[in-house]
């Protein structure tokens, strides 16, 4: 399993997911989900991955030949807003269903994948996308401004809790690691390590790119505070009076 979070605040974007991939409990390998295309004072655009592995892998060959693509073709690094980016990616998504989608299902193997699409391309701002596995997608607007993939609802409390757009990014990058550590409690699927990234809003560069690793200080600590922490608050609320 996957999980994956992005958030858009009016300060930049944070983008974080986990590493594990597992077909069973004795079958877990460490992969990357996340993608970056970086194109110096032009762009920033990232990209995570969940569900069937060679699915997203795939997809994410498919734009990165686009480095190499013939003069005057529509690729991930020409293409003049995120809204077309994310129709690339859709698009690439699309062609891995149709040539591997049907054999998969044969075989009783779920091709199911999602991505999430995020960044900015100079000349408008940062903008955030989560396509479907259909290779349509939705973009995230207004008071709810981030997207998850992959096992999700145990994270997500915390998410609606804290973040807005209006939180600074500190603040956001500790409630996306409490998210991660919530989701990690209660499924084993989703583990270590974490991919994160903070993108400056209008920088067009990557700002911080960093991998927590089991054993990683501040997330150490942060976990293990955020649980004591909980278990005190849940100590102090009052007991029930009716159920005596």
């Amino acid at each position: 399993m996957t999980y994956c979070v992005a958030v858009r605040l009016d300060s930049g974007m944070i983008f974080a997911s986990d590493s594990r991939t597992n077909a069973g409990v004795d079958q877990i390998a460490t992969f990357s989900k996340m993608r970056v295309y970086e194109k110096n004072e032009d762009r920033l655009i990232v990209v995570l991955s969940s569900g069937n592995l060679g699915i997203t892998q795939g997809v994410i060959n498919l734009l990165d030949r686009h480095k190499n693509a013939e003069e005057g073709e529509t690729t991930i690094w020409n293409v003049d807003s995120m809204y077309d980016a994310a129709a690339i990616v859709g698009e690439a998504l699309r062609e891995m269903q149709r040539r591997d989608g049907t054999f998969l299902t044969q075989g009783n193997v779920d091709a199911g994948a999602s991505l999430i699409v995020g960044g900015q391309i100079k000349g408008e701002a940062t903008r955030l996308f989560h396509v479907y596995a259909q290779g349509n997608f939705i973009e995230a607007l207004g008071d709810t401004p981030y997207f998850q993939l992959g096992e999700s609802k145990y994270g997500k409390p915390i998410l609606d809790r804290v973040v807005t757009p209006s939180t600074p990014q500190k603040e956001a990058a500790k409630c996306v690691l409490i998210s991660f550590d919530s989701t990690m409690k209660s499924n084993i699927s989703v583990g270590l390590p974490i991919d994160m990234l903070w993108y400056p809003r209008d920088s067009l560069r990557v700002g911080l790119q960093q991998r927590i690793r089991e054993g990683d200080p501040y997330f150490t600590m942060l976990r293990s505070r955020w649980g004591g922490g909980l278990r005190r608050v849940f100590a102090e609320l009052p007991d029930p009076d009716w159920l005596e």
